[in-house]
C-alpha cells in the first residue's frame, strides 16, 4: 500500500511547479510543499519521540500544511488545536497528549504559556531554516508502518476528558483512495477548504490534493460573514469542488448569497455533518443546475465517510444517506444485535471496513465500548464502530438516518454530547444544576439551569469555557430542577415545558434569558 507520503512525492514530481495550495496571503507549488514538509519532517526527527502526537496551534493557512505533513515525515503524527478554543480547552488538550514540544507562533505562543505549557515551542521559520535531512528521513520511512498513526483529531466528551481520535495512514489511504475513485476528481479541480483543520471534512480536502495534484484554497472563516466576499473569493479562484459541512452551505443560501453571485466554476458539491435541508439544497440545485451534488455520512471514528448519496431531485423530506463505499460494510442493528434487512425498521447504524480508526488514543475502556470485535461470534471476524446514530432502509434499499440512540447532537457541523456541555457549564461558579436540550428542528441549544448567576452572565462565561458551536442560544434560569423518581433530572418534564412564558411546571420559575 502506497503512503500519503508516496503520493506526495509523486505528485510533486508530476506537477513540481504547479500550485498546491493558497490561502489568500501565500501560495506554494507542489515541490515547494514537499520542500517544507522534508525541512518540517527533518528538524522534528530532533526533538520529537517517534509515532508521537505533534500538537500544531497554527491559523489555517498554507504553512500549516507543510507541518502537518512535516510530523509526518517525522515518523510522528498530528494534530491540530484550533486557536479558536478556550484557554481552558488548549491547557486540558495539551495535558492530554503530554507532548514537550508545540508549534505555534506569534500571540499563540503567548497563549500557549497562559495555559501553563512549560514545553518547547517551535515557530515555523526554525523548522524550515535548514535543508532537509534526506539520509534521516530514509531511516524514519523504513520504519513507518500503515497502522502508524497519521492525525489525532479530538472528539466530545462526556466527563470532559478529551476524547482524541486517531487515524492511521494506512486506513487514510483505503479512504482517499477509494473516495477519488468514486468520483473521479481530477488534477484540473480546484477545492475550496471550508472547514477547520480540527474537523474531519478538511482531511478530505488535504487528500484529495495531494493525491491527485488538485489545487487546494484554503478559505478565511471569517468570510463565512460576509457571504459575497466569500462569493467573489470562490470566482476569483475559480473554484471547482466544494466538501463543507452543511450548515457552510446554509449560510450562504440563507443569506441570499446565491443571487448576488454564483460561483460557476463548481462542478461537485458535497455536504455532510448534519441534515441538510431541503429548501436550501434547493436553492444551490437551482443555482449549479450541472454540479453534482452528494450528501456524505460518516463520524470521525470511521475516517471521514463511509455512505454517499448522489441527490436526483426525488427526494422528498430528509436526504438518504444512501449507500456504502464499495470497501465498506454499514449496516444496522436492533436491540439484540441482529442485523436488520427490512425496511422501515429503525436500528443503529455500524460500519467495519479496513478505513476504519485506531479508536481513541490513550483511551483503552471508551476504544473497546465502541469498536467491537467478532460483532456476531463468527471466528476471524473483524472490527465494528457503533456509531450510536440510528437509521433505517426506505424502498429503494438507501440508508436513512435517523438520529442519535443517546444526548449526542449535531450542530454547526460538530458533534456535540450534551453531557460535555453540561458538565462544563455546570462546574461554573453561581450554578447549582443545569440541564441541555436540543431542538433538531430549529437547531437551538437551550441550557435550563438552577443558580445566583444571570442569563447574560452565565452566557458571557459560557463563551470562555466551550467553543462556540457548543455554546446554548439560550440560557434559561429555573427557582428548581424537575427531577425524576430516580432523582435523575427529568428532561421529558423540560422538553415538555419548553417555552418563553415564565409560568414552568404550574408556577413562576425562572427567567427568559434568551440571546
Amino acid at each position: 500500500m502506497k503512503s500519503v507520503l508516496d503520493y506526495l512525492e509523486e505528485t510533486a514530481l508530476r506537477f513540481p511547479e504547479k500550485e498546491a495550495v493558497y490561502d489568500g496571503r501565500q501560495r506554494y507549488s507542489f515541490r515547494e510543499l514537499l520542500g517544507i514538509s522534508r525541512k518540517a519532517g527533518s528538524f522534528l526527527t530532533k526533538v520529537c519521540r517517534q509515532r508521537s502526537p505533534v500538537p500544531v496551534f497554527m491559523e489555517k493557512r498554507a504553512e500549516t500544511i507543510g507541518v502537518f505533513l512535516g510530523a509526518v515525515y517525522a515518523g510522528c503524527f498530528y494534530v491540530y488545536l484550533n486557536p479558536e478554543i478556550p484557554l481552558k480547552r488548549i491547557k486540558e488538550r495539551l495535558e492530554f497528549l503530554d507532548s514537550d514540544v508545540v508549534i505555534a507562533e506569534g500571540i499563540l505562543a503567548e497563549r500557549l504559556l497562559q495555559a501553563g505549557f512549560g514545553g518547547r515551542v517551535l515557530g515555523f521559520e526554525e523548522l524550515v531554516e535548514e535543508e532537509a535531512d534526506m539520509e534521516v528521513l530514509g531511516f524514519y520511512r523504513m520504519q513507518m508502518r500503515p497502522e502508524d498513526y497519521l492525525y489525532g483529531m479530538f472528539t466530545s466528551g462526556s466527563t470532559g476528558v478529551p476524547k482524541l481520535v486517531a487515524v492511521s495512514g494506512g486506513a487514510a489511504v483505503e479512504f482517499a483512495e477509494e473516495f477519488i475513485r468514486t468520483f473521479s476528481f481530477l488534477p484540473q479541480d480546484v477545492i475550496g477548504n471550508q472547514a477547520p483543520f480540527d474537523f474531519d471534512v478538511s482531511v478530505k480536502d488535504l487528500l484529495v490534493s495531494v493525491f491527485c495534484g488538485a489545487r487546494l484554497v484554503l478559505i478565511p472563516s471569517v468570510m463565512f460573514a460576509t457571504p459575497p466576499a466569500l462569493l467573489d473569493y470562490l470566482c476569483e479562484n475559480q473554484v471547482t469542488v466544494l466538501i463543507w459541512a452543511a450548515s457552510a452551505l446554509c449560510v450562504v443560501s440563507a443569506a441570499r448569497g446565491l443571487e448576488y453571485r454564483i460561483p460557476g466554476e463548481i462542478r461537485k458539491v458535497f455536504f455532510s455533518g448534519e441534515v441538510m435541508p431541503c429548501h436550501h439544497l434547493r436553492l444551490w440545485r437551482e443555482a449549479l443546475p450541472e454540479a453534482e451534488f452528494v450528501n456524505l455520512y460518516g463520524p470521525t471514528e470511521i475516517t471521514c465517510n463511509c455512505t454517499y448519496y448522489c441527490v436526483d431531485g426525488t427526494e422528498e423530506g430528509w436526504i438518504p444517506i444512501g449507500r456504502p463505499f464499495s470497501n465498506r460494510e454499514v449496516f444496522l442493528l436492533d436491540e439484540r444485535n441482529q442485523r436488520i434487512e427490512a425496511v422501515g425498521v429503525t436500528g443503529e447504524i455500524c460500519v467495519g471496513g479496513k478505513a476504519l480508526s485506531s479508536g481513541y488514543y490513550r483511551n483503552k475502556k471508551e476504544t473497546e465500548k465502541r469498536f467491537v470485535r467478532n460483532i456476531f461470534g463468527e471466528p476471524g471476524g473483524g472490527i465494528v464502530y457503533r456509531t450510536g446514530d440510528m437509521g433505517h432502509y426506505d424502498e429503494k434499499r438507501l440508508l436513512c438516518f435517523d438520529g442519535r440512540t443517546d444526548h449526542q447532537i449535531k450542530r454547526m457541523g460538530h458533534r456535540i454530547e450534551l453531557e460535555e456541555v453540561e458538565w462544563e457549564l455546570g462546574n461554573l461558579e453561581g450554578i447549582d444544576r443545569l440541564c441541555c436540550l436540543f431542538d433538531s428542528r430549529t437547531k437551538r441549544l437551550t441550557a435550563y439551569y438552577v443558580g445566583t448567576v444571570s442569563p447574560a452572565g452565565l452566557r458571557k462565561l459560557g463563551k470562555e469555557r466551550v467553543p462556540a458551536y457548543m455554546c446554548p442560544n439560550e440560557f434559561i434560569r429555573l427557582k428548581f430542577m424537575p427531577l425524576n423518581k430516580n432523582g435523575k433530572i427529568d428532561r421529558g418534564s423540560l422538553e415538555q415545558y419548553r417555552m418563553k412564558e415564565e409560568i414552568c411546571f404550574g408556577r413562576p420559575c425562572f427567567d427568559s434569558g434568551g440571546c
